[in-house]
């Protein structure tokens, strides 16, 4: 079961084939098998996930299930999901039990999707590795010496390893589409307000976006048409209509433009990483796709506009966390100041400290114009550049990251060299556009995946190309060893 697509599995669930209840209960199996060695979940929710498998049966009998009906996935921890924990990794909110359910977690349930759990995920989602979780590092399907991508890298792993049919995520700077290629599935960012962001923890508001993971481009399209939409609950959901984003996904790509920034190109892409998206574009050529060189020239300062915004953002968020009204509460204070202090001292991760300290400093008195007004400025070019763009082009494609995955501990005593691993996707999130990753290659058994930028709102066009490459390559079918029944994994 865990080789079947989304349309594979509701086909099944539909004829009779097995029920959601033996489809959950399978991949539950897998979890338990599979997990220790992953460290992909935080928590597991089986009791629950079998009480909505049978629900879902119930609505497959009755004739009234819909495209996903009974087929179970996982949730990012970021995702406040009503009286189970929901942690964003951290110490802080280890004991935390969301009281609602976000409205992404809301519209799934409506889906008849039943949860397999939730999962680990870098503290707050600040980080690019996944080894920044209080609940410990995640490890990546391919080489268990490996990070798996952060901040989502629970649910790509999970995915990857087909221990989820699909799972949800978040891309603050390329959350999503790093870990997606690091461990070689298809993973989207829709447009900034694409989807609702009530019940999402934040990090940075500006720049947080959810999304999914799945095997294919057509499984994102499915999961993304259900989880979309605009929700009254959050004041940066645009009022937009959803489109069916499975309906194009055959249409031709004749007289596509596809735009390479040579911005993308230049010192500091690894050569291997390097040939394999040039190949990538190659077969788009092959499919009629025109291939235009373009600039977009500010994008060395994304970089340093994305680490003032960003951790801006986050020290605003993260006050509210002070062990009075929820989340760690240290003990035995002195007095309030203490309290506080040593409340959030005991309860957050180094890097999260780092960032507070950082945005804090940029939102400070006498140095606000300095920093944070001179980055939300860059980000103004940043968007121009994009928009300049998409006059002559139809997409952008590049890299996802500079290199594949590198080993555990690798980078952990350099957060600039950790921070420039998104050189490629924090662009994206700055201007509020769509991309995604899907997996094209293979560099010494691990995987390289290839970005596909679009213009607002453009996600069907994305996946109909990423969907359309698919069907000349089986990148995106291939499953590491070890979780791979078919070639003795089990």
């Amino acid at each position: 079961m865990h080789t079947k697509s989304l349309s594979e599995l509701a086909a099944d669930l539909k004829s009779g084939a097995y029920s959601s209840v033996e489809l959950t209960q399978y991949f539950l199996d897998r979890i338990n098998r599979y997990n220790t060695a992953l460290n992909a979940f935080i928590t597991v929710t089986d009791e629950s996930a079998l009480s909505r498998a049978k629900a879902a049966d119930e609505q497959i009998a009755a004739g009234s299930a819909g495209a996903l009906t009974g087929i179970p996935l996982a949730y990012k921890d970021i995702f406040c999901t009503d009286g189970v924990r929901t942690s964003a990794g951290s110490k802080m909110l280890d004991n935390f039990i969301a009281p609602y359910n976000a409205t992404v977690v809301e519209k799934l349930n409506q889906a008849g999707m039943p949860m397999l759990g939730k999962t680990n995920m870098d503290e707050f989602a600040m980080g690019s590795s996944n080894e920044n979780s209080y609940y410990g590092v995640v490890k990546n399907p391919w080489d268990l010496a490996r990070i798996p991508g952060g901040s989502s890298g629970g649910s790509a792993a999970t995915v990857a390893a087909r221990l989820s049919p699909v799972a949800t995520g978040t891309d603050t700077g390329g959350s999503i589409r790093q870990p997606a290629a690091m461990t070689g599935i298809t993973g989207i960012k829709p447009t900034y307000g694409r989807v609702s962001r009530f019940g999402m923890i934040a990090y940075a508001s500006s720049l947080d976006q959810g999304g999914v993971f799945g095997t294919s481009a057509e499984d994102c399209a499915l999961v993304l048409t259900a989880m979309s939409g605009f929700d009254e609950k959050d004041s940066t959901s645009a009022e937009h209509a959803v489109p069916d984003f499975s309906a194009s996904l055959k249409d031709s790509l004749a007289g596509l433009k596809i735009g390479l920034p040579k911005e993308y190109f230049e010192e500091g892409l690894d050569a291997q990483v390097e040939k394999s998206i040039q190949e990538a574009i190659e077969a788009y050529r092959k499919m009629g796709a025109e291939i235009i060189e373009i600039s977009l020239p500010n994008t060395p300062l994304a970089i340093p506009a994305y680490y003032v915004v960003a951790p801006a953002e986050c020290s605003s968020n993260l006050s509210r966390l002070d062990g009075v009204r929820y989340g760690y509460r240290c003990e035995n204070a002195k007095d309030l100041t203490d309290h506080y202090m040593r409340s959030r001292g005991e309860a957050f991760g180094v890097e999260v400290k780092r960032r507070i300290m950082v945005g804090t400093y940029a939102l400070s008195a006498g140095y606000y114009d300095a920093y944070y007004l001179k980055a939300q400025q860059i980000r103004r070019l940043i968007s121009e550049d994009f928009q300049k763009a998409f006059e002559t082009v139809d997409v952008i494609m590049g890299p996802v990251a500079p290199n594949t995955a590198f080993k555990i501990g690798e980078k952990s005593d350099d957060p600039v060299g950790m921070y420039l691993s998104d050189i490629y996707t924090i662009s994206v999130n700055l201007a509020g556009l769509p991309a995604m990753s899907l997996p094209v290659a293979s560099v010494n058994n691990l995987p390289v995946g290839l970005q596909i930028i679009g213009n607002y709102f453009d996600e069907a066009k994305m996946l109909n190309i990423a969907h359309q490459y698919q069907q000349v390559s089986d990148h995106h079918q291939q499953i590491p060893t070890a979780f791979d029944v078919t070639r003795g994994g089990e």
